[in-house]
């Protein structure tokens, strides 16, 4: 072995065996100076503090803080000098380990290497007037500059916290710090500018509270990590290096910097977080922030970066709050549905405008270029913006073209159905948010739909290479360049609703509906199906499909609205019905159709009619005004189906008719007149006309008059008036002149059964009257010679007889 090696052998065997000797020593002298050494920590200690430091005993351990020297204190508390006021010890430890420079002892200057604090508490209070129990520590003799011992007794090169609950309550500023540390030990170095420290971390944050009211972030979560930090003496700046730590299982990049001057606990922290569940991230979040970003959701994983700063103003406010994320082809859920394949830019702040206080009341969520597909309809909105979160208002302008069969999905085909088509979307929107749910909108801009089939279900109308314009003027609402294809007729319409979105979600009823509607040729029974009872409004529940509860609620408000149309119509077909010059008025309202004014122009002549439509369901009540002006009583019976009766048919009439009506009824759902449902009064008058084959004057034929034709009787001119009474028409006293027998009739003619006609009838043929001139002798002459009384009554078989009127008048 060389010499060298020997001799520095020896030197370090010599050393080894000094500081065994030394160790020994001081451990001897500690082990029988303990009350001494104590009373010199505690007299050391009390003589800087404004209240009390006691310690139950103290121990030797030798092998604990080895080269050091080792002690354990026991039952440590310290009691500010209000303690008996707030009952919070600042410390109660029941084991604390203290390894002593050993060399401090001997010069008698006892210094502390490394500190052990287990199965303790540290309450550090502040209460509502500003005082801590943290003032123990001011000098008692304010002003007075600390000597450079005093600076230097109390630097710990190493610390080690085991089962340690730290609460930091500061009542005046609303704050709740509960942290119940697992463990904590690190390395602390001192420089002339402060220390440079690292530790090791591990502790259950049980309040993260900056204000109690609003509740705590990051409650019940785990907390591990290591901590790197710095502290600037003359700054009083508190400096941690973004390092990684794990929060609730998740990894986190977190830095900080806490200004301790003034006493103000100023802070600043930044957290950035990649690939990180967003539900995650906001159950890190204090309730009143939280409860209204977990009304939304993002399936997968987001990058986050995060700003926490307090101001260290003691006002109780929140501290001040910035996120920002990026969120990547993923699926975001919100209250009225899912947008997929979503991209944007979003940021969360409590404090939007700088000028205003930080609260919920100036907090904002924005969106910025998000793109998504929203129940398969793509979107794009460049910035969407939710501000004061205590009553939400959301703002944005929101575009899209898409396909109207990708909505079908969506709609669930129980209100609308698409076939072809495209919608061309352009909205502003601004909307207050009850719940996190759309209310009060008001929307500026358009929605396009071109060549679309549509189909609204709960009527059962199909509109074809159908095309509208949808113009929204904040509340209102106007409906331009429109083209409805149903089967065979063509509309053309434009629409206005004023305050439409007023009354859109609260109260439908009140939205009127203006229409102006012109067409070429209307097939009237194409529209049959809005003879049926409107459906009743009602609040359905709130769901997560937003497309669907925006059908179901158009739904809802087209059969609630009062809807006013002007319909202008070349030609309208109504199954054997043909008229020209359409001019309607027509309201649609809650209980049925309004007619206020048709003019038409049918069968060589005109109808003006007014009357209304009750919607009830199956059967529907019927009440119409009409003047009847010149029109073809040939056609006019043939159009409207004999009026649901058999006697007096299109086949027995020719000539022109004139006449006011005043009659009620029923009919189906499906606009077919409901026989012997008629009741009301038809005043009449019948010129160049003729009555063919009508049975109750053939009968008459076959009694008297087998000479004279009766198969086609020409009437000049007729008056009467007609009482409709269900089954049964009263006639009431008539004079009738016709080219084969003069009569005067009166009665009932049923319909079914019923029939009871008084026919008086004398059998002087009229031509022998031809040549008179004067009306007065004309008339007395209709009556003369052999005059016939008969009745006209059932036969009891479905037919009529004629028999003697022994009761005649």
């Amino acid at each position: 072995m060389a010499r060298w090696l020997k001799i520095s052998l020896k030197v370090l065997a010599s050393l080894f065996v000094l500081i065994i000797i030394v160790w020994l020593g001081a451990a001897y002298y500690i082990n029988h100076n303990n009350k001494a050494i104590l009373n010199t920590i505690l007299n050391q200690l009390n003589a800087n503090v404004n209240g009390k430091i006691e310690v139950g005993g103290m121990e030797t351990t030798l092998l604990k803080g080895f080269p050091g020297v080792s002690v354990s204190l026991k039952k440590v508390q310290l009691r500010d000098s209000l303690w008996a006021q707030h009952k919070h010890d600042l410390l109660n430890a029941n084991d604390i380990d203290v390894s002593l420079n050993i060399f401090s002892l001997i010069t008698g200057n006892i210094k502390i290497n490394k500190i052990g604090i287990n199965n303790a508490g540290i309450y550090i209070y502040t209460d509502s007037t500003g005082y801590t129990n943290t003032s123990m520590f001011k000098s008692k003799t304010p002003g007075k500059p600390k000597s450079k011992e005093d600076q230097t007794a109390f630097e710990i090169k190493h610390v080690d916290f085991n089962n340690v609950k730290l609460v930091v309550d500061n009542q005046k500023r609303f704050k709740l710090f509960n942290f119940q540390i697992e463990e904590v030990n690190g390395k602390i170095d001192y420089l002339d500018s402060g220390w440079n420290g690292k530790l090791k971390l591990k502790t259950m944050v049980n309040s993260f509270a900056f204000n109690t009211r609003k509740g705590s972030f990051i409650k019940d979560k785990t907390l591990a990590g290591t901590l790197i930090a710095h502290y600037n003496t003359e700054k009083k700046m508190v400096t941690i290096d973004p390092e990684e730590l794990v929060i609730g299982g998740d990894e986190f990049i977190i830095g900080a910097k806490i200004d301790l001057a003034k006493n103000e606990s100023a802070f600043a922290i930044d957290i950035r977080a990649d690939q990180i569940l967003y539900k995650n991230i906001a159950l890190l979040l204090s309730p009143n922030i939280s409860s209204k970003l977990l009304k939304f959701a993002i399936d997968k994983p987001i990058d986050i970066i995060g700003h926490i700063i307090d101001d260290g103003s003691k006002t109780g406010k929140d501290p001040l709050i910035d996120v920002r994320m990026n969120v990547k082809d993923n699926v975001v859920t919100i209250p009225s549905g899912q947008l997929t394949n979503c991209n944007f830019t979003g940021t969360f702040t409590n404090k939007d405008t700088v000028s205003h206080p930080i609260g919920d009341e100036n907090s904002a969520i924005k969106f910025y270029g998000l793109t998504a597909d929203y129940y398969n309809a793509p979107i794009k909105v460049d910035t969407f913006l939710v501000s004061n979160l205590a009553r939400p208002i959301a703002t944005g302008f929101i575009t899209s073209q898409f396909p109207l069969e990708k909505l079908n999905s969506s709609i669930g085909g129980e209100t609308f159905n698409f076939k072809n088509g495209t919608a061309d979307v352009r909205l502003y929107c601004k909307a207050d948010i009850d719940n996190f749910t759309f209310t009060k909108p008001t929307l500026t801009g358009f929605v396009d739909i071109k060549n679309a089939d549509i189909t609204y279900i709960p009527r059962n109308l199909t509109l074809i290479n159908s095309s509208l314009t949808l113009n929204f003027n904040q509340k209102d609402l106007n409906i331009t360049g429109s083209r409805f294809q149903l089967g065979k007729s063509v509309l053309n319409m434009n629409c206005s609703i004023q305050n439409f979105l007023n009354f859109y979600y609260t109260d439908p009823e009140k939205i009127l509906v203006k229409l102006n509607m012109n067409s070429p040729q209307l097939n009237l029974g194409e529209f049959m199906s809005f003879l049926g009872q409107r459906k009743t409004v009602k609040r359905k529940p709130s769901s997560k499909n937003a497309v669907k509860e925006v059908s179901d609620q158009l739904s809802a408000v087209l059969e609630a609205a009062k809807v006013q149309i002007l319909l202008n119509v070349n030609k309208a077909i109504y199954k054997r019905f043909v008229a020209n010059n359409l001019k309607a008025d027509v309201s649609l309202l809650n209980d049925g159709i309004y007619f206020n004014k048709i003019n038409v122009s049918h069968a060589g002549g005109n109808l003006n009619l007014t009357g209304n439509v009750k919607q009830l369901g199956a059967i529907n009540k019927f009440t119409i005004n009409s003047v009847i002006s010149k029109v073809n009583v040939k056609e006019f019976f043939y159009a409207f189906d004999n009026f649901g009766q058999t006697s007096i048919t299109n086949k027995n009439l020719k000539g022109y008719l004139s006449a006011k009506v005043n009659a009620s009824g029923s009919m189906t759902d499906k606009g077919k007149v409901v026989s012997r449902a008629m009741y009301g009064q038809v005043i009449f008058n019948l010129s160049n006309a003729a009555l063919m084959g009508f049975e109750p004057l053939q009968k008459v034929q076959k009694l008297a008059f087998a000479n004279r034709d009766f198969s086609n009787i020409t009437i000049d001119n007729l008056d009467g008036t007609f009482t409709l009474n269900g089954d049964r028409v009263l006639i009431s006293p008539m004079q009738v002149n016709t080219s084969v027998l003069n009569f005067n009739m009166q009665g009932i003619y049923g319909l079914g059964a019923g029939t009871d006609i008084a026919m008086d009838i004398p059998l002087r043929n009229p031509k022998k009257d031809e040549g008179i001139t004067d009306k007065e002798e004309k008339k007395i002459a209709r009556m003369k010679g052999i005059v016939l009384h008969l009745k006209a009554v059932d036969d009891g078989k479905g037919g009529i007889k004629v028999r003697w009127n022994k009761d005649h008048d």
